[in-house]
């Protein structure tokens, strides 16, 4: 386990940052979830007077995680690291990943301290399966290479499939996002695969401008990208169908997720590719 706290569930955590909104928190208080603080509920409708479908752009993303993770499960990948994992919400990568194949093994990777302590949710797998957590910074890949390394539960000698979902709009270009990618799949081995999800302002400019904003304030800078710009993560991996889409269109499958909404309403690219 990596970072100053002890274990998942135990009480020795310094600073929960519950002074300042924080994006994990955000999510989860959109997807309906419990474990956010006043600061960011604020900040979440703050965000939703500009977007009022944020809570739509949400369960969109996490209905594409269900689907990109199931879909790689089912084309024989049994190992996930799931980097930026935010706060429990079941079902869960390794539920969605370990209910396909049980032997499927899954490492989750965040830097939030809260998420630590309700980690224990993520540990709860199959017996035939094995899930870690380790705090990290994807900011620092080596240091999240090197962290879900010690755990032994990732074989980097076998395929891997790597989830940035929506994590890479909270990576501003002075943190160099296409190189924080690239160094992580660099540690992967052919037939590994990229599975990202990625906030855009192509369908509303200016109300995603006003999005931004409201994070950068609230204490998280954010950017969104273009769909060549998102493209450009997949840089040398082979896209799988439909390519790289609006969230929903992903590979849609009847009561996964919202379905009946505009692209304008999700504002969010999603695609998965296998590296060569």
């Amino acid at each position: 386990m990596v970072g100053e706290q002890s274990g998942p569930g135990q009480s020795r955590v310094t600073d929960l940052g519950q002074d300042k909104a924080h994006s994990a928190r955000m999510y989860d208080y959109f997807l309906g979830g419990k474990t956010n603080y006043a600061v960011d509920r604020e900040a979440a409708e703050n965000v939703r007077r500009h977007f009022p479908a944020a809570e739509t752009a949400a369960r969109v993303n996490r209905a594409f995680m269900h689907r990109a993770v199931a879909c790689l499960a089912r084309l024989g990948v049994r190992q996930f690291i799931d980097v930026g994992t935010g706060i429990p919400t079941s079902p869960n990568l390794h539920e969605v990943a370990q209910g396909v194949a049980p032997e499927c093994r899954v490492a989750y990777v965040d830097n939030d301290p809260i998420v630590l302590v309700y980690a224990d949710a993520l540990l709860e797998g199959t017996a035939e399966g094995k899930t870690c957590y380790v705090q990290a910074d994807a900011t620092d890949p080596a240091a999240v290479i090197d962290a879900v390394r010690s755990e032994g539960v990732i074989d980097f000698g076998r395929p891997v499939a790597l989830s940035l979902h929506a994590l890479l709009h909270f990576v501003t270009g002075d943190d160099e996002p296409y190189r924080i990618v690239h160094r992580l799949l660099r540690e992967l081995p052919p037939g590994s695969y990229l599975s990202v999800s990625h906030g855009t302002g192509d369908f509303a400019p200016e109300v995603w401008q006003a999005i931004v904003d409201a994070y950068t304030q609230a204490g998280t800078p954010t950017q969104v990208r273009t769909r060549a710009e998102v493209l450009k993560f997949f840089d040398g991996l082979e896209l799988i169908e439909p390519g790289l889409v609006v969230g929903h269109r992903w590979r849609p499958e009847p009561g996964s997720g919202p379905s009946l909404v505009s692209d304008a309403q999700v504002s969010l690219y999603a695609g998965v590719a296998r590296k060569p």
